[in-house]
Parts: C-alpha cells; structure tokens; sequence
C-alpha cells in the first residue's frame, strides 16, 4: 500500500470520505449536508467532491445505485458549512434512470444561492458485460516509490490546501517541472491516486479522482486558481482494489479557458473513469 495510507485501511462505507459525503434525508428527494472544509484548496470546496456528494444523493433518490454518466456545472463557489440538495427523478426504465440535482447555499444576507447543478444517469455497474473493445492504453508513470506527492516539496498555491492531507497523490516527475520553477509547457498531469486512510476506491471516489489532481495550467505555466465550469464524468466499471493512476491533459487554452480531459486506471490496467472539463484560468 501507499506510505501515505494509515497502519489501518478503511473500508469503502467507513471512512472519512464516506462520512464527509454522506447526506441526510429530509424529504423526499430533499437532503441535508455540512460540507466539509477538510475537502478545500485556496478555501472553496474541492470540485470533485462535490461531485460525489451530489452523486450520493442522487443515488439515493433513484431506482439505481451505480453512475454511469454525471454532468455539473459550477455556478458559484462553494464554501464548508451547512447546504441542501434538491433532487428530480426525470425518467427511470430497466437498466437505466436519469435524475437532476443542485446544491445550495446561504448567503451572508440570508439569501438562497445555488451553487452546482448536474443531470446524471444511473444504473447497475455489476450487470454490464465484459467484453472491451478499446486503444486506450494504461498511463506510463514510474513507481510509486519513485514519483513525489504534496509532502515532498512546497504547497503548489497559496492559501489552504487540506485536501492534499485527505489523498495519497504520487505525481509523476515528469509533469512537475511546474513545482521547480520549469514548467513543460505540455499541459499533462499524471499521478497514482488513493485516499489517505487506505480506502479503495468505488464510483463515488471516482468522481473525486478525476478533479483532485494540481492543474494541467500548472505545466502550461499558469499559476493560481483555475475553477472548473463544466465537468462531465463516465464511470466505466467497477475499480478493482488498489492505487489507481490518473492521466490529464490539456490541449487547447484560449480566451481564458482550458479543458482537462482525464483518464483513470485501477489496478488491473481497465480504464474506470473518463472525463471532460471546462475550466476558467487567471491570465496575467
């Protein structure tokens, strides 16, 4: 395992992920979260884990279990503390269900405001078949023991990052040219990924893995805060126990946006996830 990870895994149910995305039940297709602050970076409220709490509550409110596919679009920041989710089933059939659902927030003058929005389908991750059919090939990114995480060097941007002490990052040397003062210029992000405590992945830590890596506008040589605007995540199976390895790359900026487009490997080489995002970047 990870040297990041404790003496004592957790396990996929009982960990602090789980606990950090876990929403309550009001009423029907209404629920209750404090999102955490453990999950910020420059303290607004990491993407991905948003994500995954939406993600939650849709599972809840839907006939199916599993993501398949899940779209959001970031309207304004979020911040640790008290939100709400509302749900809408939009249509359910045998093996697929699609719903809707947006978190909000309090402003300081008591107004509601919302704050992500996503449209997503579900369905049985186990039931799909196994045949593959695909080019994709694995990332190639050196050993663990090898590659350099948060711990290892300086915090990439100024303000909090208490994220990083929540994951096991391991990035590859070679898309760190940004942490030394020499960025490539080649907009890619590669790094073995898990949870600090041990816990293996599920669909749910998928949509984080996909949105937790330092921005490929690092490499561009960019620096600072590059919020997402739109992000669309593809759970493909089921990860098998293990680190997974996580691929980004950014081929385009212009007039002020980038997009990310990820890959995400477990442990018996089978690509998991897939996503697209489009993110806003400060120009000088």
């Amino acid at each position: 395992m990870p040297e990041a990870a404790s003496a004592t895994r957790a396990t996929i149910g009982d960990s602090e992920f789980d606990r950090d995305t876990a929403v309550t039940r009001r009423a029907p297709g209404v629920y209750d979260i404090d999102l955490s602050a453990g999950w910020t970076i420059i303290s607004a409220v990491n993407g991905g884990y948003l994500l995954a709490v939406l993600g939650r509550a849709l599972a809840d409110a839907l006939p199916h279990a599993d993501p398949f596919t899940i779209s959001a679009h970031y309207l304004t920041a979020s911040q640790p503390g008290p939100a709400v989710i509302r749900t809408d089933v939009v249509r359910t059939g045998r093996t697929l269900s699609t719903g809707q659902a947006a978190l909000f927030q309090y402003d300081e003058e008591g107004k509601e405001v919302e704050r992500i929005r996503v449209l997503a389908s579900y369905g049985d991750l186990d039931s799909l078949p196994d045949d593959v059919r695909t080019t994709a090939e694995p990332p190639v990114i050196p050993p663990m023991d090898q590659c350099f995480g948060p711990q290892d060097g300086p915090a990439p941007v100024e303000g909090s990052s208490a994220i990083t002490d929540r994951l096991m990052l391991k990035l590859d040397p070679s898309t760190l040219g940004w942490a030394l003062g020499a960025p490539s210029g080649k907009g890619e992000m590669r790094s073995w990924f898990g949870l600090a405590d041990g816990r293996d992945a599920d669909p749910f830590s998928l949509l984080l893995a996909v949105d937790a890596l330092p921005p490929t506008a690092f490499e561009i040589g960019i620096k600072g805060w590059v919020p997402t605007v739109e992000l669309t995540v593809h759970i493909r199976c089921r990860p098998a126990p293990g680190p997974l390895r996580v691929a980004i790359t950014t081929r385009n900026l212009a007039g002020g946006f980038l997009e990310e487009d990820a890959e995400v490997w477990d442990s018996e080489d089978r690509l998991v996830a897939q996503s697209r995002q489009l993110a806003r970047v400060r120009l000088p």
